[in-house]
């Protein structure tokens, strides 16, 4: 999958929605991480997405289900969604407003604008859900 933009690659999530991406279209290929200064984030993103997929799938059901509907959702925005919500549920180090932000900043490199102002109320409710406290 190629993003929009050319400087994407630097961008951290970016590599993480591209690692996903593949996962889903070539599930018995090996990841390969390559050198970088985030390579640790990227792995941990990735791999605990595709983990705790179920756990993540049913958060969504539990706290999105009048607002998103899983079978009909576009693979893309449906990982994007997927690794925000990890995110939010195990990266605790990383703040909610930060985690909404960089996502919605990622997604400009796979999706349409209307489509970002879906993912935004998507993240925005998912997250005030996940962490009250911030």
């Amino acid at each position: 999958m190629i993003p929009k933009k050319t400087n994407s690659n630097k961008s951290p999530r970016v590599r993480v929605i591209q690692k996903l991406y593949s996962n889903l279209i070539n599930p018995d290929d090996k990841i390969i991480y390559t050198k970088s200064q985030f390579k640790k984030f990227i792995k941990d993103v990735t791999e605990g997405t595709i983990e705790r997929k179920d756990l993540i799938e049913e958060t969504i059901i539990k706290h999105l289900k009048n607002d998103i509907d899983l079978d009909k959702t576009d693979k893309i925005l449906k990982i994007i969604i997927f690794a925000a919500i990890f995110e939010l549920l195990f990266k605790h180090n990383n703040p909610k407003k930060v985690i909404i932000s960089e996502y919605l900043k990622t997604s400009e490199f796979f999706l349409e604008k209307t489509k970002i102002g879906y993912l935004n109320a998507i993240l925005d409710k998912i997250g005030n859900i996940l962490r009250k406290d911030q």
